[in-house]
């Protein structure tokens, strides 16, 4: 199993999580690839898809996270056109049904949490996360052999997402941003509020604060996600998750915006 990112923050998210591992060619076809949150548009998706040699109908499913724009913005239009299925928890589902988001032509499936979806040669459990949001989960991805954990967009740690991660082989860990990097700049009070707030999103403190209660036993990679581009840099977000990790053996990445980052494998 292997995984890699269009493009990880504010601006728009999509990982992608595949079934092969790294050889200098797959056959695509043959391979299940699930996107998990598209909030890239078709053509700028389709740009981020070619940098990885990849094509929108290269995929097998969308799995979406929560409703934000940032995550589902360009969800049902890449798979209206490429006719690919969508799965979603029934709370993420009622809230973009009557908005411009939504089309009903998408073939549309429903998940919850703690329930194992199968699509292809992967299976993905949601586990829910406090975010200002509908019913928003995040997933854990495994191919019977190793597991993927991701967090991102949740505002503070619970024992049921510790739980869902314990055991992963890599992670991908939101730190979002520097708490005095939050506190010093221009936001009004009220969006610093919901950034920092239970249902907003992880800082670096959080963030290294659930890694370090993490089993780690089987930890290889971890990668910091979903960085504000404004609250925090990468070598703060590097430094809190060096504080969280247990084994110095552990390798640490941080996922940017523009580029996300090239395939990883488990």
């Amino acid at each position: 199993m292997k995984f890699a990112s269009l493009g990880s923050g504010s601006e728009g998210n999509a990982l992608l999580i595949s079934s092969a591992t790294t050889v200098p060619s797959i056959d695509t076809k043959a391979t299940t690839i699930v996107m998990l949150d598209c909030g890239f548009g078709i053509k700028e998706a389709e740009r981020r898809l070619a940098r990885l040699a990849l094509a929108p109908s290269d995929l097998t499913a969308i799995v979406v996270t929560h409703e934000h724009q940032d995550h589902i913005g360009g969800v049902f239009k890449l798979a209206r056109r490429y006719a690919l299925p969508v799965w979603l928890t029934h709370g993420t589902y009622q809230a973009v049904l009557n908005s411009p988001k939504f089309h009903s032509a998408v073939q549309t499936h429903f998940c919850r949490d703690g329930e194992t979806v199968g699509i292809g040669d992967l299976q993905l459990t949601p586990y829910t996360v406090p975010h200002d949001a509908r019913e928003p989960v995040q997933y854990v991805a495994s191919d019977g052999n190793s597991r993927l954990g991701v967090l991102t967009d949740a505002g503070k740690s619970t024992d049921h997402l510790i739980r869902a991660l314990g055991g992963c082989h890599a992670l991908v860990l939101e730190c979002n941003h520097d708490q005095q990097m939050l506190r010093d700049s221009a936001y009004p009070p009220s969006l610093k509020r919901r950034i920092g707030g239970e249902y907003g999103h992880l800082s670096n403190d959080a963030a290294a604060d659930i890694l370090a209660a993490l089993d780690q036993s089987l930890l290889r990679k971890v990668i910091g996600a979903h960085l504000s581009a404004r609250n925090n840099a990468p070598a703060l977000a590097l430094a809190a998750l060096q504080r969280g990790r247990i084994n110095p053996t552990t390798e640490l990445t941080i996922a940017c915006q523009d580029d996300g980052f090239d395939w990883i494998d488990i």
